[in-house]
């Protein structure tokens, strides 16, 4: 990440909207932005893979798997303004084993940070489970507030985006029912 860049880029928006970048509380304004965005975009530079390699072999379970409410926050690639919300996540253990359940939201916050869409990030989460993973069956739900929907356009505080996944065995509507029974 180009640091310099994102202060300049900073620098030349508050000069853009009419302000003094130079006054008192602006002044490091744009190295403190340009340090959040080094943070907050910190998934650039990251993948799933690795998280996704750590497994319990000596646990032999063949049954659904959940992690409900894992807390994320991103930003929309649009807007470049805030999302957030939870994600629940259930999968089948595949051959390789059981994952360590941080390790689910390890790969939550790979994909959150990054400018990010809602409907990709269910995407990535899911097809990383299946595909590096090696799960039978992969559910991903996302829930989330955005700020480029409550701050701007039709300003509607507090509405919630929800997107769902099946993947894999739990395609089948059977599957499905009793993903959805745990979620209740």
């Amino acid at each position: 990440m180009d640091k310099k860049l994102l202060e300049q880029a900073i620098k030349n928006i508050l000069q853009a909207i009419g302000e003094d970048p130079e006054r008192e509380g602006l002044r490091d304004t744009p190295k403190r932005v340009a340090k959040m965005y080094e943070e907050i975009f910190s998934g650039l530079s990251q993948n799933s893979k690795g998280h996704l390699s750590t497994y319990f072999q000596s646990e032999v379970y063949q049954d659904i798997i959940m992690v409900k409410d894992i807390s994320f926050y991103t930003m929309c690639e649009h807007h470049l303004l805030p999302f957030f919300g939870s994600v629940d996540i259930a999968y089948m253990p595949g051959e390789k084993g059981v994952l360590g359940l941080s390790k689910l939201a390890r790969v939550v916050d790979v994909y959150a940070k990054r400018p990010q869409m809602q409907e990709r990030l269910t995407h990535q989460i899911a097809d990383d489970l299946i595909h590096i993973a090696g799960a039978k069956g992969a559910f991903v739900r996302v829930k989330a507030r955005h700020f480029c929907m409550e701050m701007r356009g039709v300003q509607k505080r507090g509405a919630e985006t929800q997107t769902q996944i099946f993947k894999g065995l739990f395609e089948r509507e059977d599957k499905k029912q009793e993903i959805l029974s745990f979620l209740i």
